[in-house]
């Protein structure tokens, strides 16, 4: 089992920044990778950003590549995504997931057996 919280969330202003986290405990020594989503109103989950827990890989959404970092520390057992240039459409609630086995389509939702309750992100205009 893995347990994971996320932290972070928040009203920014269009244009800002903003760092979230995602502190895992458990059996994190089997995780394989780790990702972050999102879920606006009214639309689906969508990927944002996945890091391969050991190697440090990074993959990000095309939606967010170029404005976003997901990094990780294992020391912490903590991933954080940091968002910059924030946009109104970036309003969602974002979860952070974990992958215990290697999957080629690591953007799909349900190949991560565990997941945060969210934490909801608000930008405004």
């Amino acid at each position: 089992q893995v347990q994971l919280v996320e932290s972070g969330g928040g009203l920014v202003q269009a244009g800002g920044s903003l760092r979230l986290s995602c502190a895992a405990s458990g059996r994190t020594f089997s995780i394989y990778n780790m990702g972050w989503f999102r879920q606006a109103p009214g639309k689906e989950r969508e990927f944002v950003a996945a890091i391969r827990w050991s190697a440090g890989t990074t993959y990000y959404a095309d939606s967010v590549k170029g404005r976003a970092t997901i990094s990780r520390d294992n020391a912490k057992n903590t991933v954080y995504l940091e968002v910059n240039s924030l946009k109104p459409e970036d309003t969602a609630v974002y979860y952070c997931a974990a992958a215990m086995h290697y999957y080629s389509d690591y953007e799909q939702y349900s190949r991560y057996q565990y997941r945060g309750q969210g934490t909801q992100v608000t930008v405004s205009s």
